[in-house]
């Protein structure tokens, strides 16, 4: 939680930091009123930091203008007015002024150049006290009409510098993509996110040199951060960051500085899991070298970033040496948005420091520094930065245990963060107010906070998904102990509206999840009721909570043959196992089962996973005579193979028909159309982009062939656009693919082989979409025979599940990892002759794949799970 709080605030300031100012508004072959020299005065007070000098200054000036007649002049000198005010935090009176200095410049009838490009700057203005205000859709709408009159007046770099602004509002506004966009075209660049680094170097090259695309460059930069391109982010802020040093431009040197440390920094926690994680001293020397030589807001900002980010890797020595001077520098500011935002990034950052080193930072102090920023928030009327304030407050009281002060605090943040919909901050004092009632025995009123956050949550997701990296990579970190601790409340109370409640909850977070995966939002939950998909089917629901695994089955009831209607059965099973602990096991678990000779091993460890996940409902399994286990697996558990679970005497596929979904809300209610049976099959025998031959995916393709009628595409011919043509070509419901892929929790990592490279999971579902097998354009089945999720990675089926959901087709068979290809070449032809003989049998699919399994099993030669439980079915079982 702390991190994503940190990480909002971080984001608000960078945003401030980033408006490209319009510095003192004034147009050019104006004549001067004779002998006036306040004007000039004001201005040489304005550049050397004397604002309330320049105020007085440009307020005799407006009144002189006026006097004389000189409207336009007039204006100018408002508007520069206001740019003093907001300097000093005096946010009614710029927006006065400013407000003025518009209705003034609109009352001119002339269409005069001077008239023109004064509003054009009064605009500038105005956008950028609105969005300091958190008014982003009025500011975009300032600087989108200021645009306009510079085009008119044909004046590039205002353009350049009105556009850039524009793509500030469309951030602050979530919109990064539109901002991009806006950018690209700005620059004259095409998509870069779709061009490899070495074809956008020289592009950047030739950007002309300027203080405008110096900043333009940095806002594009900024933008791509957020969704997490990378490598373009990159480049672009080296060739802005080139520019500013180029032309000695201290403060946008500072600023790219600081957005290069930013983006070291998101990288930093997102490849945390990975082998080679990046070293956090890369962002910290960025931080350093922006605070050097800039101006203090600037250096407060680098050194802010710099404190939470040694607090965040443990460098606790260095952050206690930071501090004072932070504390200093902060003390110093001006009222403003960026350090009253500074004050509560500074906050929750010493928060940390005193759980991380039990250091001599008191409560008093932090609430005292809290306390300033509610109350300047309050003053410059920003409601969506006071509820930050006050919820951190909270926290601090949360931590202190003073549980009252902290619930009214916290109340406080809910409403206001309510009051203007600024639901990316209401779920997570939501969440606070949950977690501050609970702690008082107050579960029913923390139910309903949680409650709340949930439903937030619910009403974000595009948001979620699409924007933030700061939020990507705090899903684990805020979204999803959200999820968990609701349910932890509900099944407590084990009464069945709870529990199906506790169901949704936990089908929410794998929708939230998925959406995470792919960074947008595109799945849409529509619940099915499973009586209608199979009665006799049980759905498992084991949850990881922090000290239980908390299985949850939907049952069919016992009165469901007499009484259609009767609504199924929910039970709760509760295992005393610590999170650390299941996560360990279910991970060597995973990783033991690709060894073909670690059965020995394996057993005790898949005989303690069934005694975990279904030794306690055995026997209401029994009662209910349910044929299929339906699982939602939940984080790790989505690695191990449910079918290998071992009660002590058989696996669990000997008893039963095993399937998967992400939930009830992604299934699609219906059969395979037997009649209308066929496939499209891509193969790739022959290594190929440094994975090795398959050479039995030769014989697998010819087993296919012989059972239905296939297309097949073939090692050389089995192309990207082979494929792509093809599979909107060929009339099959069925997509079987034959090749190296992997399954990763990141989307760009997650892909299948093809001859001439990869197809990236978001390339394949837009491919597989456009099949037209029938009237609906639906695709019934995929099937990923060599496939494998991502070594080391625990989270690493959350592809396979978005490969599922995201393809289109109603039911997906893969593999959890690489096995043996002449096993999968035998499972394989038996998969696909009980689906030919379904329409005799009335099997499932389920069924089909249970029966496959189960003559590879007998086999002597393939008898340890590695050769056949990797093979799952996602989505309809039926």
């Amino acid at each position: 939680m702390k991190r994503i709080k940190r990480f909002v605030v971080l984001m608000a300031i960078a945003l401030l930091l980033s408006i490209t100012s319009p510095g003192l508004a004034q147009v050019t072959h104006i004549a001067q009123v004779p002998g006036l020299s306040v004007e000039q005065q004001a201005r040489n007070s304005y550049a050397k930091g004397e604002f309330t000098e320049a105020a007085q200054l440009f307020q005799q000036a407006a009144q002189a203008y006026k006097a004389a007649n000189k409207p336009i002049q007039q204006a100018l000198s408002l508007s520069n007015l206001s740019l003093c005010y907001q300097q000093l935090g005096k946010w009614d009176e710029a927006h006065r002024a400013i407000t003025e200095s518009v209705a003034l410049l609109n009352t001119i009838k002339n269409a005069k150049s001077d008239k023109s490009l004064a509003l054009a700057q009064a605009l500038d203005i105005q956008g950028g006290l609105q969005l300091a205000r958190g008014q982003a859709e009025a500011a975009l709408k300032s600087w989108e009409a200021a645009t306009s009159i510079y085009n008119q007046l044909n004046k590039p770099n205002r353009v350049l510098t009105a556009q850039t602004n524009q793509a500030l509002a469309l951030q602050n506004l979530g919109l990064y993509k539109k901002a991009i966009s806006l950018l690209e075209t700005a620059l004259k660049l095409p998509q870069v996110a779709n061009i490899n680094p070495e074809q956008l170097k020289p592009l950047l090259e030739k950007i002309a040199a300027t203080p405008e695309t110096a900043t333009a460059l940095r806002t594009l930069g900024e933008s791509l951060r957020v969704v997490g391109n990378f490598p373009p982010a990159t480049l672009i802020l080296e060739r802005s960051l080139a520019i500013a040093n180029q032309l000695q431009l201290p403060e946008a040197i500072a600023l790219t500085q600081l957005s290069l440390g930013n983006l070291a920094r998101t990288q930093i926690s997102l490849t945390k899991a990975s082998k080679t994680p990046i070293n956090p001293q890369v962002a910290i020397a960025f931080y350093q070298q922006a605070a050097i030589s800039a101006p203090l807001n600037l250096k407060v900002q680098a050194q802010v970033n710099q404190l939470s980010l040694l607090v965040e890797t443990n460098q606790l020595d260095a952050a206690k040496a930071l501090l004072p001077q932070l504390q200093q520098n902060i003390a110093a500011l001006p009222p403003s948005q960026s350090a009253i935002a500074s004050r509560v990034n500074l906050a929750q950052t010493m928060i940390q420091m005193q759980k991380q080193s039990g250091s001599q930072i008191s409560e008093t102090e932090i609430a005292k520094l809290l306390a300033v920023a509610v109350q300047q928030a309050q003053d410059l009327g920003d409601i969506r930065i006071q509820a930050d304030a006050l919820g951190t407050l909270g926290n601090v009281y949360e931590q202190a245990q003073r549980w009252q002060d902290a619930e009214k605090l916290t109340q406080q943040a809910v409403q206001l963060a309510q009051k203007i919909n600024a639901g990316d901050i209401a779920y997570r004092w939501q969440w606070q107010l949950g977690r501050v009632l609970k702690a008082q025995g107050k579960s029913k009123s923390a139910i309903a906070a949680y409650t709340e956050a949930v439903g937030t949550i619910k009403s974000l997701r595009a948001d979620l998904a699409a924007a933030n990296p700061d939020v990507q990579f705090s899903f684990r970190e805020a979204v999803e102990p959200i999820h968990r601790q609701l349910v932890g409340l509900l099944v407590e109370s084990n009464e069945k509206d709870n529990l199906k409640a506790a169901r949704d909850v936990i089908e929410g977070l794998q929708l939230v999840e998925l959406d995470n995966f792919f960074r947008e939002a595109c799945l849409n939950g529509n619940p099915e009721q499973i009586d209608k998909v199979d009665p006799k089917a049980a759905v498992i629901y084991p949850i990881i909570l922090e000290d239980q695994l908390a299985i949850i089955a939907s049952l069919p009831n016992s009165q469901a043959k007499a009484d259609k209607q009767a609504e199924r059965d929910f039970r709760y099973y509760k295992k005393p196992i610590s999170r650390p602990a299941i996560e360990k096991l279910a991970t060597r678990l995973g990783e033991d089962l690709k060894q073909s000779t670690a059965f020995d091993l394996t057993l005790p460890q898949l005989q303690e996973m069934y005694n975990l996940v279904l030794k306690d409902a055995a026997v209401d399994l029994e009662t209910s005579q349910v044929e299929t286990l339906v699982f939602v697996l939940d984080g790790v558990l989505r690695n191990i193979p449910m079918a290998a679970l071992h009660d002590g005497q058989q696996f669990l596929v000997e008893k039963y028909s095993i399937a998967l979904t992400p939930g009830l809300q992604l299934l699609a209610p219906r059969s395979l159309k037997q009649e209308r049976l066929g496939a499209l099959v891509g193969g790739l025998s022959e290594a190929r982009s440094g994975f090795t031959a398959l050479p039995n995916v030769q014989q697998e393709v010819d087993k296919i062939k012989s059972e239905l009628p296939s297309q097949v595409l073939f090692n050389d011919t089995f192309t990207n656009s082979a494929f792509q043509n093809q599979i909107s070509a060929v009339p099959f419901p069925i997509v079987h693919l034959a090749t190296h892929g992997q399954f990763s929790s990141q989307a760009d990592d997650t892909f299948i082989l093809t001859w001439d490279g990869k197809i990236k999971v978001n390339e394949l579902s837009g491919v597989l979409k456009t099949v037209e097998v029938s009237q609906d354009n639906s695709l019934e089945l995929l099937v990923l025979s060599a496939c494998e999720t991502a070594t080391g990675d625990n989270r690493s089926a959350l592809g396979l599940a978005g490969v599922a959901v995201r393809s289109g087709a109603k039911s997906t068979v893969a593999t959890l990892w690489r096995v043996d290809d002449e096993a999968t070449a035998t499972l394989m032809s038996q998969f696909y002759e009980q689906l030919v003989k379904a329409n005799q049998t009335g099997i499932t699919k389920a069924e089909a794949l249970r029966r496959a399994q189960l003559s590879i099993l007998k086999n002597p030669e393939y008898q340890t799970p590695y050769y056949w439980a990797p093979y799952v079915l996602l989505g309809n079982w039926t």
